[in-house]
């Protein structure tokens, strides 16, 4: 869809598509829903709200001898109430979004019972008309989760890779898994109509990595360039913690808050947040890199803090670090003293954040998430230096957070442009 401007001359077109096919893809038309098969508007097609889509399930009064309409469609007369336009204009509009195969009409056995009299005509949205693609690039995997339009899952996979695999080794990987993703389910690459990325690193708009620690070679690597040469459709990249972050408050621990901050607790944490249910990227795509507090006071590194040896960690070894925390709960002293150091690093660090946005809820995820005694301390040492301290829950996604995240992104772009939302909780401000 695009933005909309006045100087458009398919603005009023483009709108009234936008609104329709809003309304059909929220269509929950109830098994009792009866319509008047007549052409007629029970309401007289007053409300002229767009994202009222849930009216096609309202009660229309006693049963007049017409079809039963199925869950999912709606007849012109359903659109014609939510979207407030006339009859003729739904019709055009439905024809036309027909024509560019969003829209299918629903025969009459698949659509009800018939009871009497012409059924009314009845339309459902085509999420089979195209797929979305989140991929997820990480140090030790790469992974991919396929879509419809409607976000449902059609399959994914996941696939290892070396942390010390270069930049084009590690992009091989990623174009495999998705190659092999599409020909498993069967779906032809032509049809994605949008791709999210998560990445680690510094992300700018354009999907150039600024800065990155984690991978090999990923530094200043062109990432949404060198990605968009394997796709037909945008492809829009981020940064992981922030995908995740999106992630948790669609479909996990942050459902329902729309100020959320998630940690990624490891050696070198990270975190991505949500202000007002938008996604807070900051001015250059810094926001959230908790992982560099410890230079401003030139403290030790993570690496350092974990260690029982006093030779710092591997930085990308999660095994090592699960041996430590293992060895704590043994009773090893040393390991103890560096679990505690460890804690209180991220403690600070995580309370930085709290401190400056005021978050509903902490989901705290990464690998060191599910290890034992990270979530109570961190809900202690939080309540005890923070002047409002938020909920702290662990990732209800683990280790889907980032593909989920990153499919949302390719979703909240096909419905920037094809539904013309508002605004999604991903959209990116002043081109940025």
């Amino acid at each position: 869809m695009g933005r909309l401007t006045g100087g458009d001359p398919s603005l009023l077109r483009r709108i009234n598509s936008a609104v329709v096919l809003h309304a059909l893809r929220a269509a929950t038309v109830s098994p009792d829903v009866q319509d008047p098969g007549d052409g007629t508007d029970p309401d007289g097609g007053a409300d002229g709200e767009a994202n009222r889509a849930d009216d096609l399930g309202a009660d229309r009064g006693a049963d007049r001898g017409v079809d039963r309409a199925a869950p999912g469609c709606a007849t012109l007369t359903d659109l014609t109430r939510v979207t407030g336009l006339s009859r003729p204009t739904v019709e055009g509009v439905v024809e036309g979004l027909t024509a560019d195969g969003l829209v299918v009409e629903v025969p009459a056995e698949e659509g009800g019972v018939r009871r009497q009299g012409r059924p009314a005509r009845r339309f459902r949205f085509r999420a089979e008309a195209g797929h979305l693609l989140g991929i997820e690039i990480g140090a030790h995997r790469v992974g991919a989760l396929l879509t419809d339009l409607d976000g449902r899952p059609l399959g994914s996979t996941v696939r290892e890779v070396s942390e010390k695999a270069s930049a084009d080794e590690r992009l091989d990987r990623v174009r495999t898994a998705v190659a092999d993703l599409l020909r498993r389910v069967g779906v032809a690459r032509y049809s994605l109509r949008a791709v999210g990325v998560g990445s680690p690193g510094i992300v700018d708009a354009d999907g150039t990595v600024h800065l990155c620690t984690a991978l090999p070679g990923w530094t200043g690597l062109r990432l949404g360039e060198r990605l968009r040469r394997s796709f037909r459709c945008p492809v829009l990249v981020e940064n992981d913690a922030n995908t995740a972050a999106v992630a948790e408050h669609w479909k996990g621990a942050a459902v329902g808050s729309d100020d959320v901050v998630y940690v990624v607790a490891g050696l070198s944490p990270g975190a991505g947040s949500l202000i007002g249910g938008r996604l807070h990227r900051g001015f250059g795509g810094a926001a959230g890199e908790i992982g560099a507090l410890h230079l401003l006071g030139r403290e030790a590194t993570p690496e350092e803090m974990l260690s029982t040896t006093g030779e710092p960690l591997i930085p990308l070894d999660e095994d090592q670090v699960a041996r430590v925390f293992a060895l704590a709960r043994a009773g090893d002293t040393r390991a103890r003293a560096a679990v505690d150091r460890f804690i209180r690093r991220l403690v600070h660090d995580v309370a930085a954040l709290v401190q400056a946005l005021d978050p509903e809820v902490v989901v705290v995820g990464g690998w060191a998430s599910g290890l034992d005694g990270i979530l109570d301390p961190l809900r202690d040492e939080l309540a005890r230096y923070c002047l409002r301290p938020p909920q702290v829950a662990q990732s209800l996604l683990g280790e889907a957070a980032v593909v989920t995240g990153a499919l949302r992104l390719a979703l909240d772009h096909v419905e920037e442009e094809l539904f013309a939302v508002e605004s999604t909780v991903t959209t990116r401000r002043g081109g940025r």
